[in-house]
């Protein structure tokens, strides 16, 4: 019985040395196994010192030969992401709800409608742009009829309604609305005014 305690000091104090002397003076990483082997719950008991040896090994524990931790610091939360104005759809009608978007869009007007609306609808966010409307009579020379700016501050879908108003009857022909963002064209529109 005394032979088999001396033989498996020995051998558990020869294994050490081994790993001990194949870590030294090693600069590369080791190669990682395929897989680690799963770690054991079990206790491992001590194993008594053979007589005559001056050595001896504290007892393994579960994870002992895993590396030291190291902290790794948390990433800083990431910005919100800013989506730029843009616009999305330009419509016209000739009545509002109370969200300002055109109810009935059309493309034909009667001589004896008195006001005209086109509403803007925009995706994204900005501090502060400018969103224009200029409102032309394409028949002749192409007059102007109405040139409409409006500041939006905004960081999600908004709707920007523009409106001309004649309190008499329009010249029949051919019209266009133009919107522009921030000096930029962006969206147009043709439309057309009947006799009533």
């Amino acid at each position: 019985m005394t032979h088999t305690i001396r033989s498996t000091a020995l051998l558990s104090a020869s294994l050490a040395g081994l790993l001990l002397l194949s870590a030294c003076g090693k600069d590369k990483p080791a190669t990682p196994a395929a897989a680690p082997a799963p770690a054991t719950t079990a206790a491992i008991a001590p194993t008594p010192a053979a007589a005559g040896t001056t050595a001896t090994m504290p007892p393994a524990t579960a994870g002992s030969a895993a590396a030291p931790a190291t902290s790794v610091a948390a990433a800083p939360p990431a910005a919100p992401v800013t989506v730029p104005l843009k616009v999305a759809k330009l419509t016209v009608g000739s009545d509002v709800n109370s969200q300002h978007q055109v109810t009935h869009a059309s493309s034909s007007f009667a001589a004896s409608n008195k006001t005209i609306y086109a509403s803007v609808a925009t995706e994204g966010s900005s501090e502060g742009a400018t969103l224009n409307a200029k409102w032309s009579y394409l028949e002749g020379q192409g007059q102007l009829v109405s040139n409409i700016s409006q500041s939006i501050a905004t960081d999600g879908p908004a709707m920007t309604t523009f409106k001309v108003q004649n309190p008499d009857l329009w010249p029949e022909g051919k019209y266009r609305v133009e919107i522009s963002l921030d000096g930029k064209p962006v969206a147009k529109q043709d439309f057309d005014i009947k006799k009533s």
